[in-house]
């Protein structure tokens, strides 16, 4: 088992690159599978979900080859409409092969996917659009299975909760469909937007993406296409919390300021200072930090992904702060960790009340979920002493080369294996 050592009290400077959006990526790898052709998708990060994807779509007869940040997508041939069970039980974007699948020949046996403990997050949303849709579907023995009884027809479907997954599914479904699909309460995040402009690319048809209101006009047939992911908005959110929490001086570079403009607000409020500059975003802080009021909100609102990583911040900010969570409705295991790193927190129902402490003191902890990761190599950053963190799989499956970034910025962190304990030498009794 491996383990992150962080000996923390060291103030962050530098300048750290951020990475392709991982969430961008699942949607734009599955959508590159839609047509009998090649795409070549660039900035694409090297992290454990994406690797996992590329995985599962290699179960369906997709061929993948990445050199460096360049990722070629082999989609001429699809010869399985159900995906290895296993890996799709690691994590919930396992469920775009459900809309590639019946865009693409038209049925699909899906397993019901799996991923972070966050909350429920049902697919139910999914199949209620591939049914307006026109597809026949049922549930059995774990799997969602679906078939097109003849060519997908145009409907106008509501998305519940806006989404994100159930907006780029039917996004991707509706695209070869008969006539015109309208989504509408769409989700408007910058990885649906990231999406749809490479289904476009790729020839489809579609329009409002950015919007509550997306309409899919459908086409006969799509053609592979060359794309940029988006830089990640969670990463850069993540790094530069990290240099305000330690008191120090960083820039991320190579983002898009818009897409986390609701993060830097809070920042400001908080008392750091945040600059936006030509190739980045620069934040620094100092002194003391003041507590904030976040409610999590679809996008543009303060995403749900930065909730955690934030709540490692204010846990030394002056003040009683509170976050409530009204994207998932179980977001808070990374409570207890904090805790054993010294923080004062009380949960009461969708809402965490932080009250800042002097000081926070290493400790070891676990990485429950992929920002809860974020969020105790924040605090660990920031504490005194050091502070140990294993299930690293869940850190590995968000983030490309998290300790050599913040190696880079001046952490004292390291990467290694745990010896397993030795067990005692039994002795036979002699009688």
């Amino acid at each position: 088992m491996e383990r992150i050592i962080i000996t923390g009290g060291r103030p962050l400077r530098g300048t750290v690159r951020v990475s392709g959006a991982k969430n961008s990526s699942l949607a734009i790898i599955a959508a590159a599978c839609l047509a009998p052709d090649v795409s070549i998708l660039e900035n694409v990060p090297h992290c454990q979900d994406v690797l996992t994807l590329t995985e599962i779509l290699a179960g369906l007869g997709i061929g993948f080859e990445f050199s460096g940040s360049r990722l070629v997508v082999d989609a001429r041939g699809v010869y399985n409409i159900s995906p290895p069970h296993d890996l799709c039980r690691r994590m919930r974007a396992s469920f775009y092969a459900a809309g590639l699948l019946l865009a693409r020949v038209g049925r699909a046996e899906v397993p019901l996917p799996g991923g972070c403990s966050i909350g429920t997050r049902p697919v139910d949303f999914h199949m209620r659009g591939f049914a307006a849709l026109g597809a026949e579907v049922t549930i059995e023995h774990g799997y969602m299975k679906a078939i097109f009884p003849r060519r997908a027809r145009g409907t106008q479907f509501y998305v519940p909760r806006s989404s994100v997954g159930t907006t780029i599914n039917l996004m991707m479904a509706a695209t070869t469909a008969r006539g015109t699909t309208v989504l509408q309460n769409a989700a408007r995040e910058p990885e649906v937007v990231d999406t749809a402009v490479f289904l476009n690319l790729m020839g489809a048809k579609v329009r409002g993406a950015g919007t509550d209101t997306i309409t899919i006009r459908g086409v006969t047939a799509l053609h592979g296409a060359q794309y940029p992911i988006i830089p990640d908005r969670i990463e850069a959110g993540t790094y530069l919390l990290c240099g305000v929490a330690t008191r120090g001086d960083v820039l991320a570079h190579g983002l898009i300021p818009e897409h986390f403009q609701a993060l830097l607000t809070k920042l400001t409020e908080a008392g750091a200072e945040t600059l936006v500059e030509p190739d980045g975003v620069r934040v620094r802080a100092a002194g003391d930090l003041r507590a904030v009021d976040v409610d999590t909100a679809p996008y543009p609102g303060f995403a749900t992904d930065l909730h955690p990583p934030l709540a490692a911040l204010l846990t030394r900010a002056q003040g009683t702060s509170t976050i409530r969570e009204t994207i998932y409705d179980s977001r808070f295991g990374y409570v207890e960790e904090l805790r054993r790193l010294g923080a004062e927190m009380r949960v009461d129902g969708d809402t965490v009340h932080i009250t800042g402490v002097e000081q926070l003191t290493g400790a070891p902890v676990e990485a429950r979920d992929i920002r809860a990761g974020a969020a105790v190599v924040i605090a660990g950053l920031a504490a005194t002493g050091v502070t140990e963190i294993t299930n690293l799989e869940n850190i590995d499956r968000g983030y490309e080369g998290l300790v050599e970034k913040l190696r880079g910025l001046g952490g004292q962190v390291e990467r290694g294996s745990i010896e397993p304990a030795a067990l005692p030498e039994v002795v036979p009794e002699v009688v």
